[in-house]
């Protein structure tokens, strides 16, 4: 269960159906349709990459399926699992790498 606290400029994840990427870390600028990491709302400032279609990785059963921070208001996500910096922080500190997330 990867954990990403620096995301770079560069950073995106492929969330085209058909593309050999789908569902991964990929470098921008890319060609196919992707989600930008590093984003100014700050939502990514701290990633946990859940293994949602990760293995095996079908096209089209989900993409950037993450566990972040949530927005200010407390609003949906498309689809991944959002909590505040406060939670967040308490989460990390009783989490391991064996750790796994039920959902």
């Amino acid at each position: 269960m990867p954990v990403r606290t620096v995301m770079r400029r560069h950073d995106g994840w492929c969330e085209t159906v058909g593309d050999r990427n789908y569902n991964r870390l990929v470098r921008i600028p890319y060609a196919s349709s992707h989600e930008t990491m590093q984003r100014d709302d700050h939502l990514y400032d701290i990633v946990v990459e859940l293994s949602h279609n990760e293995r095996p990785r079908v096209q089209g059963h989900g993409s950037a399926v993450f566990f972040h921070l949530r927005k200010p208001d407390g609003g949906p996500t498309a689809g991944c699992i959002a909590v505040s910096m406060r939670d967040m922080r308490t989460i990390l500190g009783l989490i391991g790498p064996g750790t796994k997330i039920r959902i």
